[in-house]
């Protein structure tokens, strides 16, 4: 049996992942992190992470496994938070959640889990692994969880074989009213507690409050585009990749000013909640920002062409396969399943390696594709790659 370091985080996911553990006969050490101090927009509680640490060591104490605690904010802040913070100020959205697994929970936690002496480390992600051995390698595959309404193999997507190697997900073959009822069944202080929400390790927040830390609020002005624009039009004749990806670029003449808003840094593309524009006989969505000259654009209706494109580009430096043999070369494409948010349905696209770039074509037109985004690519209900949406 193998010694196991378990990331307890306060969460039934995790103590469930625990008890299974135990159950098998392995070592357990139950591991809590504290990631973050700073309660500036959290909408939940005065120190969630108190709360989250206090359940974590009732539940060590129900399993009878050693419990230690490590501060690992530094780390957080300046990896995961940091990053976040200069992603919005370009105009873009970030995905921290994907960044705190790859950054912190499967490198610098994993690190001190290993200090600990561990062979392994797990988590409650709703994902599998499994391994193959071939050429005299071990290759480690990325699997989808069980449970179709909780798999986060999405959050996973930048996990390398290294780190693969160490981790093991053992709740990745049930369904989420299973881990209710386990946790029940070992009578885990956790088994109702409602699951995190919001933003890794930080909870739920007000996300213009959370960002005014660093980022100032500013008084600009909202356009709306409409949908008989000539610019969609042209998007209608053949294309190149590089052009079907290209986003939509307004400027504010191509609409008319329709309200104000505190800072084109707080929205996203395809966002509806916030504008404070009513009056309307259908809602009305961001279809672009532009933090340059502090502007938003809107468009009405969930069908308005600048919602929808049919292709984009991938920041080339941070391709990431999980298996790197896997990589394609120049001149290569290859058809998959992807998904451009976490929870988005799968679609299919083809992946295709150019010398201008590196794009994904839809096989059906995509809304609301944001930079700064991860477009996670599927073989099946494995994991292949990642990568970062440009635009």
């Amino acid at each position: 049996m193998a010694k196991v370091v378990v990331g307890l985080s306060g969460g039934v996911d995790s103590s469930v992942a625990a008890a299974l553990l135990k159950e098998q006969g392995h070592e357990v050490i139950g591991l809590f992190m504290r990631n973050w101090h700073d309660t500036t927009g959290t909408l939940e509680g005065d120190c969630p992470w108190h709360d989250d640490q206090v359940f974590a060591e009732l539940v060590a104490k129900r399993l009878d496994i050693a419990f230690h605690y490590v501060d690992l904010s530094e780390e957080y802040r300046r990896r995961v938070v940091d990053y976040m913070f200069a992603e919005y100020e370009q105009g873009r959205t970030p995905n921290p959640d994907v960044l705190c697994n790859r950054e912190i929970k499967f490198d610098v936690f994993l690190k001190e889990a290993l200090k600990l002496g561990a062979d392994f480390v797990a988590t409650g992600h709703y994902c599998r692994k499994s391994e193959r051995t071939e050429g005299g390698r071990t290759i480690y595959s990325l699997l989808a969880g069980a449970d179709p309404n909780k798999d986060q193999s999405y959050f996973l997507c930048q996990l390398s074989q290294e780190q693969l190697k160490y981790a093991l997900f053992p709740i990745g073959d049930l369904l989420k009213p299973e881990v209710r009822r386990i946790a029940e069944q070992y009578h885990l202080a956790t088994a109702k507690r409602k699951d995190s929400q919001g933003i890794c390790f930080v909870g739920k927040v007000d996300l213009p409050v959370f960002l005014q830390q660093a980022i100032a609020a500013r008084k600009g002005n909202i356009h709306e585009i409409l949908a008989t624009s000539p610019k969609y039009a042209k998007r209608d004749e053949p294309a190149s990749l590089a052009e079907m990806a290209e986003p939509y670029h307004y400027t504010v003449r191509d609409g008319k000013k329709v309200g104000e808003h505190n800072g084109a840094h707080f929205y996203t593309i395809g966002q509806r909640k916030g504008l404070g524009i009513g009056g309307r006989k259908e809602s009305l969505f961001i279809i672009s920002t532009d933090v340059k000259t502090n502007t938003i654009y809107v468009g009405e209706g969930d069908s308005h062409p600048g919602l929808y494109r049919r292709a984009l580009r991938l920041e080339e430096e941070h391709l990431h396969w999980v298996n790197p043999d896997e990589r394609l070369g120049v001149g290569e494409s290859r058809h998959f399943e992807v998904r451009i948010r976490y929870r988005q349905p799968l679609q299919g696209a083809t992946l295709h390696v150019t010398e201008q770039g590196v794009f994904l074509q839809f096989d059906e037109p995509q809304r609301a594709v944001a930079a700064g985004q991860f477009a996670a690519w599927y073989d099946g209900e494995r994991v292949v790659g990642s990568g970062v949406i440009v635009g």
